[in-house]
Formats: structure tokens, sequence, C-alpha cells
């Protein structure tokens, strides 16, 4: 999402303003695909990339991750999640490898009907979810749909009472249905952001951008680049449609762990205020010193409170 509003915003006018220098083809998938590996389910038409580790008999935690992120976004607490739980992680439909959904339908019922049928397909009568952003609130969307498949749920900084991405200082972003894209965003399907912008971007969402390695900043430079992504980015943004969560909320009886990083940029702490009203069985941990991303800027820190809440103590 910080790349995004990178694109939706004045600043980019004057990078986009040279096509001939941002243009980029999409990178080889074959080539992806050996340096970001996974194994592949077709789910509703969609060919996913997956991860499916740990124990087959043991509790399933199933891990959402971000916009423009990728299943790689959770590697740190995956390896560690693995030795005591089945963690099932996948790139969502229109990101990653995973790429364009054939439908064009991005949806948060899309995308529930999607995660119903995976776990259906692996054979998950029930899990702990876990989504981080945009990932969280296609969580709590399944939670209220399948309170009987979710036995406790982990919000990382989720998405839910904000404006969409270049929509900050509209009071009405959360109620209206939103705009096409803008023509910076539109202009992603040709174009490729400098790998300094991307860091840039990224900078919002770490709150020690000295955290992020090299070896992050070109997974997330290449994925943007995988086949089909920048497209079904700009059909995303176009089909978001905000609306007041604070029915849905109510209805969750999901015990909740809110993790909100205290310097978060991308989506401000100050809204765990609003989930913690609206979610009735939600706890917040405030992880100090770290931002959007704490799986990615602090994996033991920030993985901590999580196991606890997993094996029923107090986070």
């Amino acid at each position: 999402m910080p790349i995004l509003s990178w694109l939706a915003g004045p600043a980019a006018a004057a990078t986009i303003a040279l096509p001939l220098a941002l243009y980029a083809p999409d990178k080889p998938r074959a080539e992806l695909e050996a340096a970001y590996p996974g194994d592949y389910h077709m789910v509703d038409g969609v060919r996913l990339r997956l991860r499916d580790t740990g124990p087959r008999d043991a509790p399933a935690v199933i891990l959402l991750h971000g916009f423009c992120a990728s299943l790689d976004t959770w590697e740190p607490w995956a390896k560690t999640l693995s030795t005591r739980y089945r963690v099932i992680r996948f790139d969502l439909p229109g990101f990653g490898l995973t790429g364009a959904d054939p439908t064009g339908d991005y949806s948060d019922a899309r995308e529930t009907k999607i995660l119903t049928d995976l776990m259906n397909e692996l054979g998950v009568a029930r899990a702990n979810l876990v989504g981080n952003s945009m990932g969280g609130r296609i969580a709590w969307k399944f939670a209220a749909e399948h309170p009987d498949r979710v036995t406790r749920m982990v919000l990382v900084s989720p998405e839910g009472f904000g404006a969409l991405p270049g929509d900050q200082g509209k009071t009405d972003a959360r109620t209206e249905p939103n705009a096409a894209a803008p023509w910076p965003m539109r202009a992603l399907e040709y174009l490729a952001p400098p790998r300094s912008v991307v860091k840039a971007g990224l900078s919002a969402a770490y709150a020690n951008i000295e955290s992020l390695s090299e070896a992050t900043l070109t997974r997330y430079s290449d994925l943007l680049l995988a086949p089909g992504v920048r497209q079904a980015i700009v059909a995303r943004w176009s089909q978001m449609r905000p609306r007041d969560p604070a029915p849905i909320l109510a209805s969750i009886k999901t015990p909740t762990l809110l993790l909100w990083g205290e310097r978060d940029g991308v989506i401000p702490i100050d809204e765990a205020d609003l989930f913690l009203r609206d979610l009735p069985h939600a706890t917040l941990v405030r992880l100090p010193n770290l931002g959007h991303l704490p799986f990615e800027e602090n994996p033991a820190a920030s993985l901590a409170p999580l196991q606890r809440f997993l094996s029923g103590d107090t986070p």
C-alpha cells in the first residue's frame, strides 16, 4: 500500500512523465518462480502460489498478507510457527506469483470464497486466521461469514476504517464508491517505479527503514513485475468499495488479538481504538518502535504476543 500511495499522489507526476525511462515489461514467470519457490493449487479457477508447512495434524494457522505483498512477507514468522502449527500462506489473487484472477473480480466476497474453498481443498475444517492490512480486512470479513471455521484471529494493523490510498483527508472515503484509478496509477500497467521509489514507499511501513534488507527490497521490486500483477493492482484499486465496518465487526465473536506498531505510518495506531470499540472480543498489544510490517521489521519481538495468544495465554 505505501507504494500505491506514492503512485496515486501528486509526487508521481514528475517521474511518470518520463515513460521511456520507466517502461518495464513483466519479468519472465520461470525466472521468478525459480527465485521465489512455492507450490501451486487451482482454486476457483485461480492458480494460487502457496506454502503449506508444519505437521499436517497440528492446529492450522493461515497467514494473509497485505496490499502489494506476498506469502514471502511471513517467512520469519512461518519458520517459527511451523514447529508447532500447520502454517498455510499464499499469494492473494492479483499479487505475487498467483497473478491475476481470470474473472477480474477482486472483491472481498471473491477473496473470502477463495479462502473457503482453499481450506476445503486442503482439508482444514478450522484455523487460526492471521491477517495484515488488506489481509486483516479479509480475515475479519471471513470470521464474520464463517465463525465456525475460525478458532482465533490475529489482526496486524488491519484495514477497516481508514481511507483508500490517495484518499487521505476525504471525509467520504468510507461510504462512497471509489472512482477510477488516477492516471499515475493506471500508468503502472506499463511502467515500474524505480527501486529507490519502492524503498521510499516502504519507508511508511517501517519504523526504521534501515531494517529493510536489500533482499526484501528486491523481492518487492521483482514481484511488482510478475506477469499480470500491475494490471491486477489497477483493477483492484478501481473495485474497492469502502463501507462502514462497524456492523460486521460487532457480529464477530471470535477471540481476537490486535497487533499494532506504534510507529505505523500506513494505518495509524489510533485506529485500534475503533476496532476495540466495535469488535467485542478484541485485545490490543502495542508494538513499540515498529511499523506496519512488524513481522519483517522485528520478527521475534512481534511474534511473541501472537504465540502467547494462540496458546491461550494472555498476550
